[in-house]
């Protein structure tokens, strides 16, 4: 398993996330140990309350533990891996939480400990806690007979298309996967040898390159907002300017994107407003279809829940009814048989236990293998919406440097203008 983790506070923030269940298709509650509360919320308030009284600030530590795509982990996995790393990381014995989400045919986990000591009133230090983790991630890999991930293999390089929460951010506010920006402007860079065929490259897609104020080469998309060219092509700035020279000849952010706001016409916003809202009357069937599927899920979960949970009830009495009491019970307590039979009812306790969280396993599997099946089509729709918005910034691209085009030809040329009134009416886009 890939393990992520950090030291953080904001205690309501991180329990409102994780029991977030409009972005997940499931939500499960695994464990909680060590709180007095018996919800998430009341939980890491109250490990928030603690730690007023120590000088610690982030006085949590939240870890994601993320299988491999293709694999189902069960829940013993995520209580195996996060036994480990809380060995790794010196938690021993802290109160913890463990979360399962289920979103898009994917399973991972969150764990959240408490890093405050309740009997010293200190918090425990984590040195080092990424490498740690790392560390643990490649033996998990190992331990499991996954493949190895390249950033994980000994001596590995990092996968070119990984990126930022900013960038994430940043291309989620436009709608765009970030590795598809991304895969732009690499593209770009590897394709041109100098400032003009990369400008000519990234104009083809809809981006168009400027002078930063503060982060040298930089580029606009045709909305006007601005990405660093270095960060999104995967480079060094210095690389960027060994390449190109300095940025000084390059028009500013600012005219830029005055020039863009007088390119974009009402018409050219048609064309972005009906190809948005073609993707979406396009993945509505699907989005509903999720939905019944998720609603169908959680109700069989439910059941399961329900069933075990009466069952355990019955069968906790049974194993109740086998001890004697009163004068039965002595003369059973004396002869070693109450003994004998406490120690069945443990092993046979043991037994329903195991049995209850295969039962969820299995069901969990079941489930996924449909949800995963959904997810297909999701993904084959999406990648016919990202080549829909390939085609979209080609147009766009030409639309404006004919635009740009015929600004230019009616500054040079106006008294042919006035000639041209005779000629008929012009075709415009």
């Amino acid at each position: 398993m890939i393990l992520k983790g950090s030291q953080r506070a904001g205690a309501g923030a991180l329990a409102s996330h994780l029991m977030n269940d409009r972005d997940n298709d499931h939500v499960t509650v695994l464990e909680m140990r060590g709180f007095v509360a018996d919800d998430l919320h009341g939980a890491l308030s109250e490990a928030q309350a603690i730690s007023k009284a120590t000088k610690c600030k982030q006085f949590m530590f939240s870890l994601s533990l993320n299988p491999p795509k293709d694999h189902i982990a069960r829940e013993q996995d995520f209580l195996d891996a996060a036994d480990r790393a809380e060995k790794a990381l010196g938690l021993d014995g802290q109160p913890r939480a463990i979360i399962i989400h289920e979103k898009e045919g994917r399973r991972h986990a969150h764990v959240v400990w408490s890093r405050i000591d309740g009997e010293n009133l200190k918090a425990i230090n984590l040195p080092h806690f990424k490498r740690k983790l790392n560390a643990l991630s490649r033996e998990l890999y190992l331990d499991h007979g996954w493949e190895l991930p390249k950033g994980l293999q000994a001596g590995g390089g990092k996968n070119p298309l990984n990126f930022t929460l900013t960038e994430w951010q940043q291309a989620k506010r436009q709608g765009l996967d970030p590795r598809e920006i991304k895969q732009v402007f690499q593209e770009a860079w590897k394709r041109s040898d100098n400032l003009k065929a990369f400008g000519n490259a990234l104009a083809e897609r809809g981006y168009f390159i400027a002078k930063g104020d503060r982060r040298g080469f930089v580029a606009l998309d045709v909305q006007g907002k601005v990405y660093s060219i270095p960060k999104w092509t995967g480079i060094r700035a210095k690389e960027a300017i060994d390449k190109f020279s300095s940025p000084t000849n390059l028009p500013s952010v600012s005219h830029v994107q005055g020039e863009l706001r007088g390119l974009v016409t009402d018409k050219l916003k048609d064309f972005i407003a009906d190809i948005k809202s073609k993707h979406a009357r396009d993945v509505e069937p699907l989005n509903h279809e999720k939905s019944e599927m998720v609603a169908l899920h959680r109700a069989e979960r439910l059941r399961l829940k329900d069933g075990q949970k009466e069952r355990q009830i019955k069968e906790t009495k049974a194993r109740s009814d086998r001890l004697n009491k009163g004068v039965r019970g002595l003369i059973d307590w004396v002869s070693g048989k109450a003994k004998s039979t406490k120690k069945r009812n443990e092993n046979e306790a043991y037994q329903c236990f195991s049995r209850d969280r295969d039962q969820r396993d299995d069901l969990v599997k079941d489930q996924m293998t449909d949800r995963q099946s959904l997810q297909k089509r999701f993904d084959a729709l999406r990648k016919t919406q990202i080549q829909d918005r390939r085609l979209l910034a080609r147009d766009v691209s030409q639309f404006l440097r004919s635009s740009e085009r015929r600004s230019k030809t009616d500054a040079i040329r106006p008294r042919e203008r006035g000639r041209d009134k005779d000629r008929g009416p012009k075709f415009e886009l």
